[in-house]
């Protein structure tokens, strides 16, 4: 052991150094897994971690994976968040599995603690230090949300989830990134992302039906109440044959619950929701049902703009049945306050104004939004178009296409059509 420390520290200053001690670190593997760990304590005193990171790595690696009592947790999580930080990236690349590893023990350190705030800010640097680019999706990254959603930091986490992912190593790391970040999308009341989001693990490839996949089609249901006012159960015709078959037997009370909201009917969507309490309490779900109730009175307000100008607070309680015109103008205060209908409270008289969206679409502010959209699309446009190229000249996709692809005599075609004199 006492050699390997003076090779890693000889060998950790160039990159043909570093290739030769990652050879000579593989073949410590066994003889470190074997050390008990309180023997390789000493030997990372010896190293320091943003020089000799490589070494530092294997030795660390295999210390953290020994068995640990909650006090002897508490004192290794210190050094494991100082490694995360102080690390070279160009050395840890080398053994991203161990990395890997090792960031993983952090996060079971942090939960077994049950302190998954102190683990948020060094695993988003180890996202950062192991990503190839922002587009790159790690395996570190639902690891990044499940505490950022333990931790109730849901911000740290949509900085994560505004970036779009278009490298994928693992399906499994695709399915839970996608159900984290819907469930911050929805602590945060992002419920546009949150249905993207969600909608990407009900119609991502599978070759069964996941635990993940019911999860977030039920949360999926409810949010599309929420934000939209409906449900629609027809998924689209690149989802897996399997889901669309099987994922409505998981959910038959999300659906008599969306049927139910499409009524418009509140004691009747409530009369559902009592029914399955139970079952939507064992989901986690319940919080999304009292919200989908909620939106309910929000839509039938809405529904009133259409029909009329003005209204007494007394008509809509009676009209979206509230119990009183009090609690009426809260709901109408509220939908004015977030930007969801345009009126005007007369509390004199008790009447209500609606008036028309006063956007007029010629602002400083939204001329920059809609050229930032505008300039989005294109970039995705570009992506599309060099995928597109990338995948038609895969030898895997075009062996594939030419097996699937049926045979054709000469005699199939058409001959080629004589020219005609005029």
């Amino acid at each position: 052991m006492e050699a390997l420390v003076v090779s890693i520290q000889g060998l950790s200053s160039n990159a043909g150094d570093l290739s030769n001690l990652h050879n000579l670190l593989k073949q410590a593997h066994d003889s470190l897994r074997a050390e008990e760990s309180i023997r390789l304590l000493p030997l990372l005193d010896q190293l320091d971690p943003s020089l000799h990171s490589l070494g530092y790595l294997y030795i660390f690696e295999a210390y953290s994976s020994a068995a640990f009592s909650k006090e002897q947790v508490s004192a290794v999580v210190l050094p494991t968040a100082r490694f995360i930080n102080a690390c070279d990236k160009e050395q840890i690349k080398l053994a991203p599995e161990k990395f890997i590893s090792v960031c993983r023990r952090f996060k079971d350190f942090v939960m077994q603690l049950e302190a998954p705030l102190r683990g948020v800010a060094p695993m988003l640097t180890a996202i950062r230090k192991i990503q190839r680019s922002s587009e790159h999706l790690t395996a570190l990254h639902p690891e990044f949300l499940l505490l950022c959603l333990l931790a109730k930091c849901y911000k740290a986490g949509l900085s994560v989830l505004d970036e779009d992912i278009f490298e994928v190593d693992q399906p499994k790391d695709l399915f839970l990134y996608c159900y984290y970040g819907g469930m911050i999308c929805i602590g945060q009341k992002r419920f546009r992302k949150a249905l993207e989001l969600l909608h990407n693990v009900v119609t991502a490839p599978m070759s069964v039906v996941t635990a993940i996949a019911v999860e977030s089609y039920k949360k999926y249901i409810l949010v599309s109440l929420i934000h939209n006012g409906q449900f629609s159960p027809h998924l689209p015709k690149y989802t897996a044959s399997v889901a669309q078959r099987n994922l409505k037997t998981y959910c038959q009370s999300y659906y008599e619950l969306a049927n139910s909201y499409s009524t418009g009917k509140i004691a009747e969507f409530e009369t559902v929701a009592q029914k399955h309490r139970e079952k939507f309490d064992n989901d986690n779900n319940l919080g999304l049902v009292k919200q989908a109730i909620s939106s309910m009175y929000k839509r039938n307000i809405q529904r009133l703009t259409q029909t009329y100008l003005t209204l007494s607070l007394q008509d809509i309680a009676n009209s979206v049945q509230l119990n009183s015109a009090k609690e009426a103008e809260m709901h109408v205060l509220q939908m004015i306050q977030d930007g969801e209908i345009f009126a005007t409270i007369n509390q004199k008289d008790g009447m209500v104004s609606f008036l028309e969206d006063p956007e007029q679409y010629k602002s400083c502010q939204m001329i920059e939004h809609i050229d930032s959209s505008i300039q989005r699309i294109m970039a995705l446009s570009r992506k599309l178009t060099t995928m597109n190229e990338n995948i038609s000249c895969d030898p895997m996709y075009l062996a594939k296409v030419g097996r699937e692809r049926q045979r054709f005599d000469f005699d199939d075609f058409d001959p080629v059509p004589q020219r005609f004199n005029i």
